[in-house]
């Protein structure tokens, strides 16, 4: 394409645009990994390829860093394929149609794939070049990350000696990343019977709610559907006879549900409405700020089979008293929830309420907890857990050599302080800090706009002094930072 030929640095432009020809969206990452594959192989480079296209290049020390510790530069293969509607390209087949437009690079009607292209991109560069200090270097490319992190979970780490990560995925320049949460999918099952009961149907709704993800916006106080509706129904329990139908709420684990609907049979449908009336009034009040479209509605429906008795009372307490939200502050990091979670889906069948939890912490232990906790209410109300998908937190290091030489480079560099941050998501930092004991792992990259979308662009500018900040650190790594 050669459509960013004239763009500095040219070595990383010009792998970023070779990579930008081969499709390479999340469960289509083969030919991404060959191309690697056969970048080390040309260069007689030791690599390590898998069955999942994860892909591990090996360059041994310069001259004079042999005894530098090892760094592992790390990002993942696959983007996220979205395009503008009149879009003809097949994403699956098709590379992108590049364009400089100022100081961005942009695709034509799709989405760039700056998250992580850029990532590989670098490292390729600082493996091919021939006059670039560094110590052993262990480039580290991991696959189908923009779906669940799969690459990263399933790699064999074996082959790395290093201890010091860069991880080149974050998407503004001058903010390192520190910390991330780990977490699981805790999935509660609380079994249910069902009996005849004499009664008016009703559906109740709560909707307008404002919802989020389950990380990043956790701490904005947002109501759950999910959980406001164990509060109203408790509220038309002790209103009048009542019995569940069904309740479901929600439809991904990571974000905050924003309705959920409740059918049941009532003794009394004038007195249910008004209580449900009456507790969609505190919602409005209570959520005035974060969810001021918070809206209460109880319509007549069709009858259905209740739960017996028993069953909905169980049903009750499972919503009212399993946790939810956030936990824990962090005690090192202003600001930042520690631990964390979210009851994002809540299903009815036949047999079996299920309630799926999105389960964060940024410490272990606590996830732990978390886990716990969940299992031991639910054996107390005769139910179960099942937990999917475990990755591991990634906790601040309060000493970070690593750190430490990023500031001090930044510094000079920038003549202004970076900012250190941690957050309350997942990222691939966190699972390697669970493969490799004692990592120490710092998150950068350029300024990226729009992300995942079809006006998806990167910052030329940024790329470049990210470019010559990442060749200084590499230039110090056999140095010793103090503060």
């Amino acid at each position: 394409m050669n459509v960013l030929s004239n763009l500095e640095p040219k070595s990383v432009f010009r792998f970023f645009e070779d990579l930008c020809a081969i499709p390479h969206g999340s469960r289509n990452t083969k030919a991404i990994s060959d191309y690697c594959a056969a970048f080390a192989k040309e260069r007689g480079l030791e690599h390590y390829q898998d069955q999942d296209n994860n892909i591990i290049i090996i360059k041994e020390a310069t001259a004079g860093y042999e005894n530098a510790p090892a760094i592992i530069l790390q990002g993942h293969l696959d983007m996220v394929c979205e395009k503008e509607h009149d879009c003809t390209k097949d994403m699956d087949k098709e590379g992108l149609d590049l364009m400089v437009e100022g100081d961005f690079v942009t695709a034509k009607g799709t989405t760039l794939g700056g998250d992580d292209g850029i990532a590989v991109a670098m490292a390729l560069a600082i493996l091919d070049a021939k006059d670039i200090p560094h110590p052993r270097l262990e480039a580290v490319f991991t696959v189908d990350e923009e779906i669940g992190m799969l690459g990263a979970v399933s790699m064999d780490v074996s082959p790395l000696k290093g201890r010091q990560l860069l991880n080149l995925d974050s998407e503004e320049e001058g903010v390192f990343t520190v910390s991330c949460a780990g977490g699981n999918v805790t999935t509660c099952l609380l079994p249910i019977a069902r009996a005849p009961f004499q009664g008016s149907a009703l559906t109740i709704t709560i909707s307008g709610l404002q919802g989020g993800h389950s990380g990043t916006e956790i701490h904005k106080g947002r109501a759950n559907a999910n959980m406001l509706m164990g509060r109203l129904l408790q509220a038309v329990a002790a209103a009048t006879e009542m019995r569940i139908v069904a309740v479901n709420g929600g439809l991904k684990d990571n974000a905050i549900p924003i309705k959920t609907q409740a059918q049941v049979l009532v003794a009394d449908a004038a007195a249910a409405k008004a209580a449900a009336q009456e507790m969609g009034a505190c919602f409005a009040a209570e959520y005035r700020v974060t969810d001021p479209n918070v809206a209460v509605s109880v319509e007549d429906a069709g009858e259905g089979e209740a739960m017996d008795a028993a069953s909905t009372k169980k049903v009750l307490c499972m919503l009212t008293c399993l946790p939810n939200g956030v936990q824990v502050m962090s005690a090192d990091i202003a600001g930042l929830v520690q631990t964390s979670l979210n009851l994002g889906i809540l299903t009815t069948e036949d047999s079996v309420v299920r309630a799926s939890f999105c389960v964060r912490s940024s410490v272990d232990s606590q996830k732990e907890m978390l886990k716990a906790r969940l299992s031991s209410l639910m054996e107390q109300l005769g139910g179960s857990v099942e937990f999917f998908g475990e990755y591991s937190g990634w906790e601040y290091l309060a000493d970070s050599p690593l750190r430490d030489r990023l500031v001090a480079v930044f510094r000079e560099q920038y003549s202004r302080e970076p900012r250190i941050e941690a957050i309350h998501a997942g990222v691939e930092c966190g699972i390697f800090a669970g493969k490799l004991p004692g990592l120490d792992c710092v998150s950068i990259g350029p300024d990226l706009f729009e992300i995942h979308t079809p006006r998806e662009r990167m910052s030329i500018s940024s790329v470049q002094r990210l470019w010559n900040f990442v060749l200084e650190v590499l230039k110090r790594s056999k140095q010793t930072i103090c503060n």
